[in-house]
């Protein structure tokens, strides 16, 4: 059977953006169902597919049901060990985990201040300390990687992988509310955006008709 993945709006989903652009850039077929959020109804319609009534969820086989992004990216390399969604280099592989999983548990401060957003014409919006501080980690993150394991393409480990999926929605956001970066994390920026994946998914949101206005800021 097919997999389906089921997402939240693209405009506003950064957590549905991650395994969706995986897959996309994988070349993993699968069938999309968007499901607003915050619309009526909503919440009842993702229970039916999610226990946490939350999206993103890949369903495979039909009865197999993973409901959370980081756990969608393991389950896509386990399946598909041949997309290359983790680094093969044990060293390498073992900074991309850390880094993803740093990503999955951290930089609440950022995310709550500067929210995914991808119609917002790009404006710079004044940063909390705590935020400020996010992006001082990611910076120095995005360099890092790219200056250990980056040599063999344009991402943070060479080739797209998991760890660059993880990272998809901060991009949104620094493009977004034209947060600073150095060369570095900027060039990695900008090959994140050049992907067909990432430019077919702004296209479609920027057709969405809903709107979430606590993600709306001038």
């Amino acid at each position: 059977m097919a997999l389906r993945l089921v997402i939240g709006n693209k405009n506003y989903s950064s957590w549905s953006l991650r395994p969706w652009i995986a897959m996309k850039v994988a070349g993993i077929g699968f069938e999309e169902t968007v499901i607003p959020l915050y619309e009526p109804g909503s919440r009842e319609r993702i229970l039916e597919v999610s226990p946490t009534g939350k999206v993103p969820v890949l369903i495979d086989d039909g009865d197999i049901r993973v409901w959370e992004s980081l756990a969608i990216l393991d389950c896509l390399a386990d399946r598909f060990p041949n997309a290359g969604l983790w680094p093969s280099e044990r060293a390498a592989r073992a900074h991309a985990r850390s880094v993803a999983a740093e990503m999955h548990a951290g930089f609440a401060p950022l995310r709550r201040h500067c929210p995914m957003n991808m119609r917002r014409p790009v404006n710079a919006r004044a940063l909390t300390p705590e935020a400020t501080a996010d992006v001082a980690r990611i910076n120095h993150l995005w360099t890092e990687c790219r200056t250990r394991f980056g040599a063999g393409g344009a991402f943070l480990f060479g080739a797209f992988g998991a760890a660059d999926a993880m990272f998809a929605p901060i991009v949104s956001r620094f493009h977004t509310y034209d947060i600073g970066v150095d060369a570095a994390a900027s060039q990695y920026m900008a090959a994140i955006m050049a992907l067909p994946a990432w430019q077919e998914w702004q296209s479609a949101a920027a057709r969405e008709p809903w709107v979430m206005p606590g993600n709306e800021f001038d």
